[in-house]
């Protein structure tokens, strides 16, 4: 079989993956799903996103990023996330496709109290990062990592702040020794709107402490408390940036 026909029918199972998936969550996504906003990874909430990304990486190299971003409650102070990446990029020079990474990220909440006016969520936990070995075709790092984290969740009114710090390091091919301080803010809009700014500052000890920081802007809107869309728009900051721009979309559904 040619690399074309195996390229085209990897992205035929993921689009039925994809499909399969959407349609039985339009099926049971509730209309009585909980009130906080899954863009929040710290939110107490069962959710499934569905989301394209497009990435301008530089040097004419493109890369499109199909990915699964869900949670699930396992009790009011353990929550499971995970995600599923499937890139598709010509960086090798010839167009690739093949899944890049998988992530299982249990996150626990010890305790929540509030500060003045603000409420507080403590949240402690690690993320298990496990690569599909598809380095070759420019997809991902060729690594398996681990990643313990720490982060609070901030809430006033209609405003969510999360400051999160985490560590990554790989315990399986290529080294990596990272460790990335995030901030995140949120704010419910009129209408069922939100608006999101995700800033990320890794530092990377393994490269010169160089610092690849990304931007994410995120405007959505839930039609239901079942089901929501938003658009991304990504930026690279600084000479160490892991991509110049990026633009992307989403489903939420929550149940």
């Amino acid at each position: 079989m040619t690399t074309h026909h195996k390229s085209a029918h990897k992205q035929l199972s993921l689009a039925q993956a994809i499909t399969l998936l959407a349609i039985s969550l339009f099926g049971t996504a509730s209309l009585t799903a909980a009130g906080e906003n899954a863009s929040n990874p710290l939110a107490a909430v069962d959710n499934t996103d569905v989301r394209f990304q497009y990435f301008d990486v530089g040097d004419g190299v493109d890369r499109y990023d199909s990915w699964l971003d869900g949670s699930y409650m396992l009790s009011p102070k353990l929550k499971l996330k995970y995600e599923l990446h499937y890139w598709d990029t010509n960086a090798t020079g010839q167009t690739e496709n093949g899944f890049e990474t998988f992530h299982f990220k249990p996150i626990y909440f010890p305790t929540q109290g509030e500060i003045g006016e603000w409420k507080y969520k403590l949240a402690v936990g690690g993320e298990w990062i496990v690569g599909f070995d598809n380095e070759d075709d420019g997809i991902g790092t060729g690594s398996d990592q681990i990643a313990p984290l720490v982060g609070v969740a901030l809430v006033k009114g209609n405003t969510v702040i999360v400051p999160l710090v985490q560590h990554f390091v790989s315990y399986t091919g290529p080294d990596t020794n990272q460790t990335a301080f995030r901030l995140i803010a949120i704010q419910s809009l009129p209408n069922n709107f939100w608006g999101k700014i995700d800033a990320k500052v890794p530092v990377d000890w393994e490269n010169d402490e160089e610092i690849p920081a990304t931007l994410e802007l995120q405007l959505g809107h839930m039609f239901n408390p079942g089901f929501g869309i938003y658009v991304d728009s990504l930026a690279g900051i600084g000479g160490d940036q892991p991509y110049d721009w990026g633009v992307g979309v989403g489903c939420r559904f929550n149940y």
